[in-house]
């Protein structure tokens, strides 16, 4: 009979088998890739807040350059500096795109400063000395190309959020998902999407209402 000290390396051997079957087995299940989309959807979620923050932080100066105008539609500026005010006031942790309801709560403040800045640009046109305004235009500029890069970054995070989730819900790396806590995250959805990324339209009608 074999002593403990001569199966020592049998069992070391057997334990090896077992880690190598495992690692195997994970890998075939899919949790490598689980792994990989997780930082592809946790990366591009970071390039996403990079960019509402960029245009987070231009609304300063296009409501000081706007200020500055008589008479400007106090409303319109008045819904900006709030929509601004509650779509920084969400606290946007990782966790947040794995809670549905946090989510879209952060989506719909996001899409109503898109709303409101849109609006301001629209009514910025019925104003001659802001269309002459070079550091209101250069300022304008540069948030629609932010609007653009916000575009793109949601773009990349739908397709990536896409990509991990037929991941999340497809058999048998599913199975995999629930073991280890991969759970379907959500998305973008693409109500009012069109309209958000359509710069807004401009009546020159000579009949449109004009500043008072």
């Amino acid at each position: 009979m074999l002593n403990a000290t001569a199966l020592a390396p049998v069992r070391r051997l057997a334990l090896a088998a077992l880690a190598l079957a495992a690692t195997l087995g994970l890998g075939g299940c899919g949790y490598n890739d689980f792994q990989q989309l997780d930082e592809g959807v946790k990366a591009a979620w970071s390039e996403v807040l990079n960019q509402y923050q960029r245009r987070a932080d231009l609304i300063p100066n296009i409501v000081a350059t706007v200020k500055g105008e008589a008479n400007f539609e106090q409303e319109t500026l008045t819904k900006v500096i709030e929509a601004r005010a509650k779509a920084t006031s969400i606290q946007a942790t990782p966790e947040l795109i794995n809670d549905p309801e946090a989510f879209d709560k952060f989506q719909k403040a996001q899409g109503e400063l898109s709303g409101a800045l849109s609006r301001l640009l629209v009514v910025s046109e019925q104003y001659p000395n802001l269309r002459a305004n070079q550091a209101f235009q250069d300022l304008r500029v540069t948030l629609e190309g932010t609007e653009n890069r916000i575009t793109v970054a949601r773009n990349r995070y739908v397709q990536t959020v896409a990509e991990y989730n037929v991941k999340a819900r497809s058999f048998p790396t599913n199975l995999t998902a629930m073991m280890f806590g991969y759970k379907v995250k959500p998305n973008f959805t693409v109500q009012n999407e069109a309209q958000i990324s359509v710069p807004p339209a401009v009546n020159f009608d000579k009949t449109a209402s004009a500043p008072r």
